[in-house]
């Protein structure tokens, strides 16, 4: 009899130490399932968009590549991009405003004591060098603009920004009418150039360094001409 008794708890006491076994798995089970999921990063479409842009660019010409087009290769809806670039117009505006930033973010060490001039052609020398990886793109993109003048006044006032940004990071002042003339200035030399730079296949660009040196040499040459003060005279 008490070993019936005895059995009877040890087999209570298997019971419920199992039951309690089942409850804790269950608990951990429903602990797992309740643990919050992490949500995946937000996407970069404004960055996603212009990479996209750029990479059909560079296969074909700009005015043949749609809008649905980018977004398809950019793995995105087309209203997400209409959200950021409403036209292609904005892309392009966006891409220069990506290029301006790689070349404002290096500084001007060893050279805070050289000629304006000098100065600046170092900081455009490092525009023509963070534009490199998209030559092919920014090729087929300018022969469309040049053949369309309409949409090429369109990007003017970026541009203007961009090498008035350039000026400043050269330390000259694009304030008041001088620098308005400056900003100008600049804006025509850089399309001369980046002429030059589209043709240039020298290792060490020494075609476009040496028509960039010269438009900038001729551009002091007519403001001391004119009595103007110069690059060289006019830092800021």
């Amino acid at each position: 009899m008490a070993e019936a008794k005895k059995t009877a708890k040890s087999s209570a006491g298997k019971s419920s130490g199992k039951a309690r076994g089942a409850k804790t798995s269950t608990a951990k089970g429903t602990a797992k399932k309740r643990a919050p999921v992490k949500a995946a990063p937000p996407r970069d479409i404004a960055g996603d968009t212009l990479d996209a842009a750029l990479a059909l660019a560079a296969t074909r010409s700009w005015a043949d590549i749609a809008l649905a087009e980018i977004a398809e290769e950019a793995g995105l809806k087309l209203s997400e991009i209409y959200a950021v670039f409403p036209t292609k117009g904005a892309i392009l505006a966006a891409f220069s405003r990506r290029i301006d930033g790689l070349v404002l973010a290096e500084d001007l060490e060893g050279l805070e004591d050289s000629p304006a001039r000098d100065r600046l052609f170092d900081v455009m020398m490092r525009r023509f060098d963070e534009l490199e990886p998209y030559r092919e793109a920014v090729g087929n993109i300018l022969a469309d603009l040049w053949s369309d003048p309409v949409s090429a006044l369109g990007g003017l006032p970026q541009l203007s920004r961009s090498m008035g940004w350039m000026l400043e990071a050269a330390s000259v002042s694009t304030e008041g009418w001088r620098g308005l003339l400056r900003v100008q200035g600049l804006v025509g030399i850089y399309l001369a150039t980046l002429r030059i730079w589209l043709r240039d296949d020298s290792a060490d660009k020494s075609k476009t360094m040496a028509q960039l040196d010269a438009y900038l040499r001729r551009i002091e040459t007519l403001s001391e001409r004119f009595g103007r003060r110069d690059f060289s005279q006019d830092a800021a």
